[in-house]
């Protein structure tokens, strides 16, 4: 069991426009804090043995110009680490994958010694991004996948009731429980969306077709 509702309503999400090295960019974003010093985070999300206990398994090298590389997903190069000092950290890496590259960064305050919070970062360039892709599904394409993540991280910390192991994530999201992750998780994303300006019907839409891929049921239910 894990306590769906707690882990949904203690992530922010928020989705914008930008620019980066002159061209346009989608910019998600989800902060969440968890019961955890920052040295302990920043250990759980920058090394390998941990990456793998709530997320994928990954080889290569975490260090600074470092390659790494996730168990059937993306690849990169480390671009920032700047380990936990006066309070903070962040790192900084590409995230490479199907031929295009976006950006993924990590955030971390100490809100106190058994407090962290982090925001995770995740840019792309608008010309990458497959326009049909983006009209069926918008932010949530790739926002829920995140929030899977920071599941996956909020239970690694104790953050939120429950136990699920990345093996156990493909099956859960066919149960009662992860159909319900997924659909609040979605319609997060469709809040997320509007916010930036988009019709909040079309913003729905996309929530609901996203929710159906994740689910892998093909209904907005």
């Amino acid at each position: 069991m894990v306590d769906v509702p707690a882990q949904l309503q203690s992530v922010t999400r928020t989705y914008r426009l930008d620019e980066r090295d002159g061209e346009l960019a989608h910019v998600q974003s989800l902060e969440q804090t968890y019961p955890a010093a920052l040295a302990d985070v920043w250990d759980a999300v920058t090394t390998a043995e941990r990456i793998q206990r709530w997320f994928l398994p990954v080889s290569g090298d975490l260090s600074l110009g470092g390659r790494y590389q996730l168990e059937g997903n993306a690849g990169g190069e480390v671009l920032v680490c700047e380990p936990p000092a006066g309070g903070a950290a962040e790192f900084t890496v590409t995230w490479e994958m199907m031929g295009a590259v976006s950006w993924l960064t990590v955030r971390l305050r100490a809100e106190g010694e058994e407090s962290t919070g982090l925001e995770l970062e995740h840019t792309s360039r608008t010309a990458d991004v497959p326009a049909e892709m983006w009209e069926t599904f918008g932010p949530g394409a790739t926002g829920v996948g995140w929030d899977g993540g920071l599941l996956g991280l909020s239970l690694h910390l104790g953050g939120v009731e429950g136990s699920l192991t990345p093996g156990e994530t493909e099956a859960w999201a066919g149960t009662d429980e992860g159909r319900s992750f997924y659909r609040g998780a979605a319609d997060g994303w469709a809040v997320a969306h509007a916010a930036s300006g988009e019709d909040a019907d079309v913003a729905q839409q996309r929530a609901d077709a996203t929710y159906g891929f994740y689910t892998g049921t093909g209904q907005e239910g």
